[in-house]
């Protein structure tokens, strides 16, 4: 969407920044293009000129001017001078009638302008009659939000009890439209941020060190330039993405979240149709057993590494946060100018070690390279897979979830009247029923599973494009270095661990 041709600030005393918003751009009454056409009309009225357009695209009139993304600036005098604005009505100024006062009052007392196509003439508060003017025009605008925000909501309520959907799609979905500005006839899988977010799921519940955390997988997806959630969203309804990044947070959301069982959701838990079982609207992006392990897996708690040397390092250098002085077995810092160097001795850590060991960037990570895939290179790749296993279990959690929800919803006064009560009984006691019968049949319990990918080691090395990624192989193979002074007959020691060496073993998790 282009914007309309402005002129420089002259001085001229009628200088005005042009408002328009919109809480989205599809409203036909309050187009981008009837707003352009209202205030230049009102601009050319009153012998002024636009110096500057402050277009505030999906966002809510409930949103104080002052910090809007585009109008805010100028109001709080971040922009440069103006001599006032000129909006297309009252409402495109703000919808609540505080926000607007104040910002007309701002400007008011500033000596500024105020003009809205609204209104004849520039708004003059320091007369009673169009003071009084101005606050019903807000207090209309107001009252209009608030009945379209009850109608929305109204509409929303409705959705769920027939299982449709009112909210905008799950990380992963996408809905489908018979016809084009239709309803929802259908929620599908998303291929590309499905195979994203899955691919996520596996390497979190298959990672065995500890390593692989959201906190690394964020970092991941932002790193390879996967789409965020906002701008996955933006591209999916034809919007330009603003390149907003990953955040631990969001990924953690998704991965927590009954949505990607296909559910439909309402306050984070799944919507229940008239059995009392949760409303089904999409195909899973995983199954329930999963679910309960990551929401396992991700549980607040301090996370211990299994393997010597930690969490897997994100530095600048390869073996970044893996060496060690192979004189006093502290850990060796590295800097682009020194290289490997210990300083534990100047840091009164270690007195004896001396001579103290150092070793350029270089020369020591092209070593431990040729060492590592020297021992370990000819070795195949294993794809480490999480089975859920049968599956009985989570079907049993599931059930208890919704037999729980439903005593809540019991406890908290319904069904009371007798026909309702009767179907309580009956869906409980099924529910109960369909609980016993899965304890009783034989469960095979979740695991990481481990199948060969027909990759050696050293084609992974090579494929690796980041040296994040190559970090994440050492760290999987808990590889740790030692350099020793000059003269010592080994400068550089490596020592790793196998981590398909109990393949054949599957473990449970």
């Amino acid at each position: 969407m282009e914007t309309p041709a402005t002129t420089p600030y002259d001085g001229c005393g009628r200088c005005l920044v042009a408002v328009r918003r919109l809480s989205r751009k599809n409203e036909a009454t309050q187009s981008p293009e009837k707003q352009r056409d209202q205030v230049l009309a009102v601009v050319e009225a009153n012998d002024a000129h636009v110096i500057a357009w402050a277009d505030d695209w999906e966002v809510s009139g409930a949103m104080d001017p002052l910090k809007r993304p585009q109008l805010g600036p100028w109001l709080t005098d971040k922009k440069g001078p103006y001599d006032g604005i000129a909006g297309a009505a009252v409402d495109r100024i703000g919808r609540n009638v505080r926000d607007v006062l104040n910002t007309a009052y701002t400007i008011h007392e500033r000596g500024q302008i105020l003009l809205t196509a609204d209104h004849d003439g520039i708004w003059d508060l320091s007369d009673p009659n169009q003071e009084t003017d101005l606050l019903v025009k807000s207090l209309g605008a107001q009252m209009e939000h608030r009945a379209s925000r009850r109608r929305s909501n109204e509409s929303k309520v409705s959705a769920r009890k027939r299982g449709k959907v009112s909210a905008k799609p799950s990380y992963g979905y996408e809905y489908f439209r018979a016809t084009p500005n239709g309803t929802v006839t259908e929620t599908r899988i998303r291929r590309t941020p499905a195979g994203e977010i899955r691919n996520v799921a596996r390497r979190i519940l298959a990672d065995r060190t500890g390593n692989i955390t959201p906190n690394f997988e964020f970092k991941r997806l932002n790193r390879n330039g996967v789409l965020s959630p906002s701008d996955e969203l933006a591209t999916m309804y034809g919007r330009q993405p603003k390149k907003t990044p990953w955040s631990e947070n969001s990924l953690r959301r998704i991965l927590l979240s009954k949505a990607a069982l296909g559910y439909l959701i309402h306050d984070g838990e799944p919507v229940l149709d008239e059995n009392g079982r949760p409303v089904k609207i999409a195909p899973e992006l995983w199954d329930y057993a999963t679910h309960l392990a990551l929401v396992k897996k991700l549980a607040p708690k301090k996370q211990k590494s299994l393997l010597p040397v930690g969490r897997a390092s994100q530095g600048k250098a390869l073996y970044s946060g893996r060496c060690f002085c192979g004189v006093c077995k502290h850990k060796v810092r590295a800097s682009s100018q020194g290289g490997y160097q210990c300083t534990a001795r100047h840091r009164g850590l270690a007195p004896q070690c001396k001579p103290s060991p150092s070793m350029k960037l270089d020369l020591l990570d092209a070593e431990v390279t040729k060492q590592f895939l020297a021992e370990y290179g000819e070795g195949q790749v294993m794809e480490k897979i999480y089975d859920p296993g049968t599956n009985y279990a989570a079907k049993i959690a599931e059930l208890q979830d919704s037999r729980a929800r439903l005593r809540k919803d019991r406890q908290g006064g319904m069904y009371q009247e007798e026909d309702d009560y009767e179907w309580y009984v009956t869906e409980y006691n099924r529910m109960g029923d369909e609980i016993k019968s899965l304890k009783k049949l034989p469960e095979r319990p979740a695991g990481v599973r481990m199948i060969p990918t027909g990759q050696t080691i050293a084609q992974q090395w090579e494929a690796a494009e980041s040296i994040p990624d190559r970090q994440e192989i050492l760290s999987e193979f808990g590889v740790r270095v030692e350099i020793f002074p000059r003269g010592a007959a080994k400068r550089v020691g490596m020592t790793a661990v196998d981590p398909y060496a109990e393949m054949a073993t599957p473990e449970a998790t």
